[in-house]
């Protein structure tokens, strides 16, 4: 088959397709698989225009004009223009876009709409949508639970369209944890890292406050956080500085991406207090390492703990639940754990098992 993988967003600051790849490397290994077995083409609108072979896969780096985004007919004559089996785009959230797109595309060519996140639409753009939905030959979900809700809010019709695939995979493997304590100057018996941004839907300040109870109880417990945007900072400092264990929580800040092999190498517990993920990049990458994930019990992280399978699921927001998890950790066989995560990765939100199942989605069309 020929796939197609569109993008109809453009993203600035790139200036070249190596910096591009570079961004989208927990995507990219994706075409890499998928062009074991199908011819692979990728269109990416960045500062850099021009062709790149990489990974087996046809790169298309093009500049059709921004203001042509909600009308993109050039852009989508490109796609025609490289006879497609299988059209991929990225994001549901261009419904305009890929009516036009279906329009203009053969009746045999199949559209697969993948889910980043996007939440569903509302007022006009919600009918928008529904247009659109006609011609969706299928939707990919990281969790078929998110698509149910798309249905249920009546931006997407039908239930057999959804499908469950992982978004996104990890670059990251499994390395000696000594000595990715020894890189990381990571301590602590159990050791237990948070990635994410400081805001109000990762809920840092809920995962603090049950962490620094759980130290009460576990003295040698460290707790180690790593995040990008610094919105509750002010509100993260007081609750640690007021602490008589804040020694027990170290705040890194950002850290460079590569970093972060060693870093989850080094835990022994991924936390998280989200409300929302469409996927869950930081616990893929932490499961790829064999980190054991705490996480909030919900659609996204059902499926990337295999229904907690391969970890501890907990109420989102609540504080006694974490704790609770927190506590069983100390009761649970982590080398068990810890296998659990590494074979589902394997076999569901790797590389490969996501390439996979997509050349199977997109072979039951024909």
């Amino acid at each position: 088959m020929r796939f197609v993988f569109l993008s109809y967003t453009y993203s600035a600051g790139f200036s070249s397709p190596e910096s591009w790849l570079r961004r989208i490397e927990m995507y990219s290994g994706v075409y890499d698989w998928l062009a074991k077995t199908d011819t692979v083409h990728a269109i990416h609108q960045i500062d850099y225009t021009g062709e790149y072979i990489h990974g087996g896969s046809h790169y298309h780096f093009v500049d059709f004009g921004r203001q042509n985004r909600y009308f993109p007919l050039k852009l989508n004559r490109f796609v025609k223009s490289l006879r497609p089996d299988v059209v991929v785009v990225h994001g549901l959230h261009q419904p305009l876009q890929v009516m036009q797109l279906r329009f203009l595309l053969p009746a045999k060519v199949k559209i697969i709409v993948q889910h980043h996140a996007e939440k569903p639409f509302k007022g006009i753009k919600k009918y928008v949508q529904r247009m659109a939905d006609t011609g969706v030959d299928a939707y990919l979900f990281a969790a078929a639970a998110l698509g149910r809700d798309w249905i249920a809010s009546g931006n997407l019709s039908d239930r057999k369209k959804i499908h469950q695939l992982m978004e996104i995979s990890s670059v990251f493997y499994p390395i000696d944890k000594e000595l990715a304590r020894l890189k990381t100057g990571a301590r602590g018996d159990p050791v237990f890292l948070w990635v994410g941004r400081l805001n109000d839907n990762k809920d840092p300040l809920n995962v603090l406050r049950a962490f620094l109870d759980y130290s009460t109880l576990q003295s040698s417990a460290r707790l180690y956080m790593i995040y990008h945007t610094e919105e509750l900072l002010p509100d993260v400092l007081k609750v640690v500085e007021g602490h008589v264990n804040s020694d027990a929580v170290t705040l890194l800040g950002q850290l460079p991406h590569e970093d972060l092999l060693y870093w989850f190498n080094a835990a022994d517990f991924i936390l998280s207090g989200s409300y929302y993920e469409g996927s869950g990049t930081a616990v893929c990458e932490a499961i790829s390492c064999g980190c054991i994930p705490i996480v909030t019990d919900i659609f996204s992280f059902r499926m990337i703990t295999d229904e907690g399978k391969c970890g501890i699921l907990y109420e989102a927001g609540n504080e006694q639940a974490l704790l609770r998890a927190l506590i069983a950790t100390g009761r649970i066989d982590c080398q068990e754990k810890r296998r659990l995560c590494l074979d589902y990765f394997s076999s569901d939100l790797s590389f490969e098992a996501i390439a996979k199942k997509m050349h199977q989605i997109a072979a039951s069309f024909f």
